[in-house]
């Protein structure tokens, strides 16, 4: 089964919402997993539990039956995603065009191109999609 992973603030901001619906859609037509993560990090923990992020998800958008919902806690925000998709062999990746300029300027000090989408489908065989925050998409 396809596997959609979409990492996500919490409390949701409105762009992680954006990011969050365009996710919920693509599951839905791809009849997929869903996987909504969250990173707590440790620097700056706010004990974030999965019960937490479920109920402020559901909040939102009502109860999702395709998904599931994972708090990871880490150092490094961007690391701490990328072990997120690459151990959970993610087909696809749906992250706020926030998010993606981030990890563009990681990559920048690693490599020549800091194109995530291509780092990331050359790397780790996922698609990436980005979300702005009125819920514009690029692929």
């Amino acid at each position: 089964m396809t596997l959609v992973v979409v990492p996500v603030r919490y409390p949701l901001s409105e762009h992680s919402a954006a990011t969050l619906r365009e996710a919920i859609t693509i599951s839905d037509d791809r009849d997929a997993e869903l996987s909504i993560l969250h990173v707590d990090l440790y620097q700056n923990s706010n004990n974030v539990t999965r019960t937490d992020l479920k109920r402020a998800v559901e909040a939102e958008f009502g109860e999702l039956d395709n998904a599931r919902y994972v708090v990871r806690r880490g150092f490094l925000l961007e690391e701490t995603i990328l072990e997120e998709i690459v151990g959970e062999n993610a087909d696809l990746v749906v992250i706020g065009s926030r998010q993606a300029g981030r990890w563009q300027r990681m990559l920048r000090k690693l490599r020549a191109d800091p194109d995530i989408g291509d780092f990331l489908k050359g790397e780790l065989d996922c698609t990436v999609i980005t979300v702005t925050a009125d819920g514009v998409t690029n692929q």
